[in-house]
């Protein structure tokens, strides 16, 4: 009886571990989700030089640069007019490639450059900009790395995650059940966005995305971060990514949404 009671207070206690676990992700995320916000504020700026394949752009810390942005650089064509009124409209542009900024410094930043094959290199004066659209991006599945006994059902972490994308009103998010049904079915495996760019590239293009949102659970030292890393779709290759401790159950269900159930994955 008492190897019975002994046997039932563990699950009890591994019950209570992983219940509401997709919460405390979710909540977590809420917390560094306006560093992912900052890092796509609608920006424009000029290259003013190129040399061996870095960019500098006119754009310091000031202006709102942070390392892992990633820019689109355009040249100005013709202009073009309104067929009445003969007005000037504005300029076509020709899209180059793109700037993955690595160092930003007080009035300037430095930036990878990335080639679109067929375009001309870029040169001082032409454009960089992050649109002032929607930035279309797609959410894993969770990768949990915690090696946890039981693990959670974690399949709702990516809808929480894409909520609170949304209401930013600077991204658009992938259906996350379709995402999520290439990944269950093998289409796909977190691990190969994560670690393999060219892989990563032709994923992005099954939805149309600018890049990835991948968030993984890790335990260092008996506690579990969540880190969450986002994933260029032009280069297949991270640009930056937040780690924050996991929040406790409690603080977790003071943050929740108030549509959603009680907090049991």
């Amino acid at each position: 009886m008492v190897g019975g009671l002994v046997a039932l207070g563990v699950l009890a206690w591994c019950s209570s571990a992983v219940a509401g676990m997709a919460d405390r992700i979710g909540a977590t995320f809420g917390l560094m989700s306006e560093d992912f916000i900052r890092a796509f504020n609608p920006l424009e700026a000029l290259v003013v030089g190129f040399e061996g394949g870095a960019l500098y752009l006119d754009i310091g810390q000031g202006g709102g640069a942070q390392a892992g942005q990633e820019f689109t650089i355009f040249r100005k064509g013709e202009e073009f007019h309104h067929p009445i009124t003969r007005k000037i409209l504005g300029r076509y542009e020709e899209v180059l490639g793109y700037a993955q900024v690595r160092t930003v410094y007080p009035r300037f930043a430095e930036a990878v450059f990335v080639a679109i094959e067929g375009k001309p290199v870029p040169q001082p004066d032409d454009g960089v900009r992050i649109t002032r659209g929607r930035i279309k991006a797609a959410i894993t599945p969770v990768l949990d790395l915690t090696q946890s006994p039981t693990p959670p059902d974690l399949r709702r972490v990516a809808y929480l995650l894409a909520i609170v994308l949304e209401r930013s009103k600077r991204f658009q998010v992938t259906d996350p059940l379709t995402v999520s049904d290439l990944f269950a079915h093998g289409g796909a495996y977190v691990q190969e966005i994560l670690a393999l760019p060219e892989r990563a590239v032709r994923i992005s293009k099954k939805f149309d995305v600018s890049g990835w949102i991948v968030p993984v659970l890790l335990e260092r030292r008996g506690v579990v971060y969540l880190d969450v890393t986002w994933i260029s779709a032009v280069t297949g290759t991270a640009l930056f990514s937040r780690r924050e401790p996991l929040l406790p159950p409690a603080a977790a269900e003071e943050q929740r949404f108030p549509w959603e159930p009680p907090s049991e994955d």
